[in-house]
């Protein structure tokens, strides 16, 4: 065969371009992965001619890579300048913040465990580093099957393939056993979410909300008669809390409830004279508008928060009143509160509680704040009210409920034996079968903690607190007269799988036998147990507050980070360690949900002062100088602090994730790494309120 013949087109490829083409053509050659452009100039090339079409698309390519490439080094730039946030916030904490006071001897005890830990895990780390540049790479085959030949000599080969077997036989088989046994209870525990819920589901596709029997007390209004009305005590306990003390005061003596059939008291514990000042002239303010309000004090501050209600309730005068209603000193109603709850208890008589749901003011203050939201929101949505509906029965939230004090005083009253008597009092009202009402719909204005020092103590007595009580009801609990059911519902599911078993498994499993199942291999952690399940209740936990959908990731890593405090306080109230007895008054801001309940606030307060002025006793003016004086008062210079445990458990995640890199295991590796900066950012206090 001959050679081919040459054909030129040259000039056909000019005659036909010169009418059509506008400017030069292009040609797009792509080879993968690599993209290259490429501009004709000559007309006279050998490529295949390009229609304008074609041509078009090749430009909108190129910018299109353009466009690319120019998001790519913005997105670079602002991971740089957020690195170079972090590490500026990190150097100023390290250089300015303040360490966390004295630990006690179960907080050191847990901090040097951890503090093992992390020293070990440095130590694996560093052997298996020069194992690994050495060449000796026998962990990525987890069979372990270790070479036998002469030319492998030297101490530190010999050690080294010692340990490889020591490791197998005697270490990967108690922590695969402890994995196991963890990953069985977040099994259990995650159905017992799904199973809550599907209940709430349920209601909500039913519409089942409680009922109120027969007519509403607004008839009896209309009639210009207020005998329907039951009397009502409304309490406010308080102590020391500056911020919002006049908030729940203004916002209770504006209730939309008849006068002489309602009494306020406002239970002040303060051991600071110039708040107690400040809380008697708001007293004395709505006293003088002709509220029913009247202001206790007592001198011995005895069993906290319980020690307070069971002193009020002592009055004679308390056997006037059918009803009591209980607010935080944060805590804002709305006028028509006892309107929505008490009907309830009309033709009821086995009902007891009627606690209506928390909403907040300060919920997108801070990312604290909005973490904070996503678990409440599914507290009281899902557990309160699946609980309510199904079982008339939930703890009590220690505010913003209205308890029949029949059911109070036949339940034994307020206990001061643990630091959760809200909890205390529901258990024992239930154990003598009394029933209790949850209102999703009806819902009181309050405070989150802003600062991460205040939530962490909120949590560590949220959290000891129910295992103290455990401790003491059990016995209560097994020889009580109720169902057999209702047994076996108030031990598994309230106290061991919801109060215990969570915060186990959870510090164990994720903080403890993920970072060191990187240094034993053996023991390794399934990739659905690390990424998938977790990932799956985080969406379920946050459907209730489906606006905080975008902070998926930072609560999913935040829980974990919490486990830890939660862990602690767990063994510290079933043992009734020291710090379970601690009652640490969670610290308030003071902000307000509405501009126009501020300026009300400054015409109440002015009001006051021009009563005050024109009044003829010297006593008055002098109580209104000690106010003036008390409210001139210099804060508290206040300092983020350093947490020991969070940072000693960060650096351990950190440690474990370069040790994934060795493996490559990548769901691990990321895993760790964001587990571990969350530690980081906790242990110096750089999420929550930050203080100048």
């Amino acid at each position: 065969m001959g050679p081919i013949p040459s054909i030129d087109f040259s000039k056909w490829w000019v005659k036909e371009s010169s009418s059509s083409r506008k400017g030069n053509p292009v040609v797009v050659t792509m080879e993968n992965p690599n993209y290259s452009v490429l501009e004709i100039d000559a007309p006279d090339s050998a490529f295949q001619p390009v229609d304008k079409d074609r041509g078009k698309n090749a430009k909108q390519f190129t910018w299109l890579l353009l466009l690319k490439a120019h998001r790519v080094v913005g997105c670079l730039a602002w991971l740089g300048n957020s690195l170079c946030s972090l590490l500026h916030a990190v150097k100023k904490r390290l250089l300015f913040g303040h360490v966390e006071a004295e630990m006690s001897a179960k907080a050191k005890f847990l901090f040097r465990v951890i503090l093992t830990f992390l020293v070990m895990a440095l130590a694996f780390l560093s052997f298996e580093l020069v194992a690994h540049f050495k060449g000796w790479r026998y962990f990525h085959n987890h069979n372990l099957h270790l070479p036998q030949t002469l030319e492998i000599t030297g101490c530190f080969h010999t050690a080294y393939v010692r340990w490889l077997e020591f490791r197998a036989d005697y270490i990967a088989p108690p922590i695969q056993s402890l994995s196991t046994f963890c990953i069985l209870l977040f099994l259990i525990q995650s159905v017992d979410r799904m199973v809550l819920c599907l209940g709430c589901f349920w209601i909500k596709l039913k519409k089942i909300k409680p009922v109120i029997a027969g007519d509403s007390l607004n008839s009896h209004d209309l009639e210009g008669s207020n005998d329907g009305y039951p009397m009502v005590l409304v309490q406010i306990p308080m102590c020391n809390e500056k911020e919002v003390y006049d908030q729940s005061i203004s916002a209770v003596s504006q209730l939309d409830w008849p006068k002489e059939r309602l009494l306020i008291q406002v239970l002040d514990d303060s051991d600071d004279e110039g708040i107690q000042w400040l809380i008697k002239g708001e007293v004395s303010k709505w006293s003088q508008r002709g509220v029913n309000i009247i202001y206790r004090h007592r001198k011995f501050r005895t069993g906290y928060k319980a020690g307070n209600l069971k002193s009020a309730m002592s009055c004679d005068y308390v056997k006037d009143y059918e009803f009591v209603a209980i607010f935080d000193a944060d805590f804002q109603p709305n006028p028509d509160f006892l309107k929505q709850t008490v009907p309830h208890f009309k033709g009821n008589p086995e009902l007891a509680l009627v606690q209506a749901r928390w909403a907040f003011v300060n919920k997108a203050e801070n990312l604290l704040t909005r973490l904070q939201n996503i678990n409440l929101c599914f507290h009281f949505e899902v557990e309160q009210q699946v609980n309510g509906v199904f079982l008339n029965f939930f703890g009590f939230n220690g505010t913003a409920g209205v308890w029949r004090i029949k059911a109070l005083e036949e339940s034994g009253g307020w206990l001061e034996r643990t630091t959760v008597e809200d909890m205390d009092i529901a258990v024992r009202a239930h154990l003598n079968g009394w029933k209790f009402i949850f209102l999703n719909d009806v819902k009181v204005l309050c405070e989150l903690p802003e600062s991460y020092e205040a939530y962490r103590k909120q949590q560590h007595r949220w959290h000891s607190g129910p295992m103290q009580l455990f401790r003491l009801c059990l016995p209560a609990i097994i020889t009580s007269k109720i169902a057999f059911w209702k047994k076996t519902n108030l031990i598994f599911l309230f106290f061991l799988l919801r109060k215990l078993i969570l915060p186990f498994y959870s510090f164990t499993l994720f903080c403890i036998i993920l970072p060191l199942t990187m240094f034993v291999p053996e023991a390794e952690l399934p990739i659905w147990v690390i990424c998938y399940i977790p990932v799956f209740m985080s969406f379920l936990n946050i459907l209730p507050a489906p606006k905080s959908f975008p902070f998926i990731v930072p609560y999913l890593l935040f829980e974990n980070t919490m486990s830890v405090t939660k862990f602690n306080a767990m063994v510290s109230g079933l043992f009734q360690l020291g710090s379970s007895y601690e009652w640490i008054v969670t610290k308030k801001a003071g902000r307000s949900s509405e501009p126009d309940l501020l300026a009300a606030e400054e015409r109440d307060s002015k009001a006051m002062s021009l009563q005050l002025h024109r009044g003829t006793s010297d006593s008055g003016l002098s109580e209104l100088n000690k106010i003036k004086e008390c409210q001139e008062t210099v804060p508290v210079k206040k300092m983020n602090q350093i947490y020991k445990k969070e940072l000693a458990l960060a650096f351990l995640l950190l440690t474990a994730a370069v040790r994934s890199l060795l493996s490559a295991q990548g769901m691990h590796f990321y895993y760790l790494l964001f587990q571990g900066v969350s530690f980081l950012l906790v242990g110096l206090d750089l999420i929550g309120e930050q203080m100048n």
